[in-house]
């Protein structure tokens, strides 16, 4: 699943020269598991987890939560579970293409990897 999850964020599961990615993810037995951090490792995903009782991670998963309600889950057709899941890849896919996100400069989190990549590029020549 993380493969899967990378994959279709970031491409081709592979270590990208300049670029750091984390997963951060809660303090559950399967994120902390040995097996998982060694996954990430081999993606060039550094592991992070949460501090417990972290206000700070709990306020942003509820400000992604509410953003994604607001912006997306209100306008869709909620007349069956089957018809809101049918409806979430296309909502994921813009959300991260292209509704901009105030913590990145208004751009899309795609947006913002590219030009992240490409000062990447810059700084390497």
């Amino acid at each position: 699943m993380l493969v899967e999850g990378v994959e279709a964020r970031f491409g081709e599961a592979r270590v990208r020269s300049g670029i750091e990615l984390e997963f951060l993810s809660d303090n559950g037995g399967a994120f902390r598991a040995k097996d998982t951090h060694w996954l990430a490792k081999d993606l060039g995903i550094k592991p992070v987890h949460t501090p417990v009782c972290s206000p700070q991670s709990n306020g942003m998963a509820e400000s992604f939560v509410n953003t994604f309600k607001r912006d997306y889950v209100s306008q869709m057709d909620r007349s069956s579970a089957e018809i809101v899941l049918l409806q979430m890849p296309a909502a994921f896919k813009h959300f991260n293409e292209i509704h901009p996100h105030s913590s990145l400069g208004y751009k899309s989190p795609s947006m913002f990897r590219e030009e992240l990549m490409r000062r990447a590029q810059i700084g390497a020549n």
